[in-house]
């Protein structure tokens, strides 16, 4: 299964744009759904390089979006940056212990959520 994009995930569809320009701004292609099951259906269909996620959804929360990803053997590897308003320190803890590879708290830092996802996934390997 080729991954060759970034999915963003999060029921604010401004939040969505907004991550989409700044990442296709830099080299990444992307893919946004506005909910984790219509994620996951994305996830089924071709497995990204890298998932930004939201946690406070309706339905399916972001936490539990985490926890499906980790337990699921054939997706645990993708990495999983969390991005959200939620930034106490016991949530990060736990989205930590839980799988996630970092987080960011909104409103987001530009420079550093772009820095960071350049790390997890150098832009040479965006290229298809």
């Amino acid at each position: 299964m080729k991954e060759s994009y970034i999915l963003i995930i999060d029921d604010s569809e401004t939040n969505n744009v907004l991550l989409e320009a700044l990442l296709e701004d830099v080299g990444y292609q992307t893919k946004t759904a506005l909910s984790a099951p219509d994620g996951w259906l994305l996830i089924h269909q071709e497995k990204p390089k890298l998932i930004l996620l939201d946690l406070l959804m309706p339905k399916v929360s972001g936490f539990q979006m985490l926890d499906r990803l980790k337990a699921n053997k054939k997706f645990a590897d993708i990495p999983v940056v969390i991005v959200s308003a939620l930034n106490e320190p016991d949530t990060i803890e736990t989205l930590m212990k839980a799988g996630a590879d970092d987080f960011f708290s909104k409103p987001i830092n530009i420079k550093t959520i772009i820095s960071r996802v350049q790390e997890l996934v150098p832009p040479e390997s965006s290229i298809s």
